[in-house]
């Protein structure tokens, strides 16, 4: 099962491993806090593609292909992260404030 989560709500047991997705280290939050298995910031979204996106929804849908594409190139990751998911609990770690547009959202519908 794959799910998300933002870095500043609190660590469950519920969480299973969880897997930072974001390029950059969320502001004002611990390692010890956000209890990590990994950080994927090569399944992040490239920094152009950040900045061009910016989180503003009115690009979402630009922006949902265009990184989309970028996934494409790093299938076998993709893959890694999918079988994980089958197998046990994965929760999917961001830091943007918009819960419903970000790149977490979009991993998480490719991986399930």
């Amino acid at each position: 099962m794959i799910q998300i989560k933002r870095a500043y709500e609190s660590a469950s047991s519920k969480d299973g491993r969880r897997i930072l997705v974001d390029r950059l280290w969320p502001r004002g939050v611990s390692k010890e806090k956000l209890q990590l298995y990994c950080w994927e910031k090569e399944l992040a979204p490239s920094t152009a593609l950040r900045k061009w996106f910016n989180h503003d929804p009115k690009k979402w849908a630009g922006f949902k292909r265009k990184y989309l594409a970028e996934l494409q190139k790093k299938q076998s990751r993709v893959k890694e992260l999918r079988a994980m998911g089958a197998r046990q609990t994965v929760t999917l770690i961001y830091a943007a404030k918009d819960e419903e547009h970000n790149e977490a959202v979009l991993l998480a519908q490719l991986l399930n």
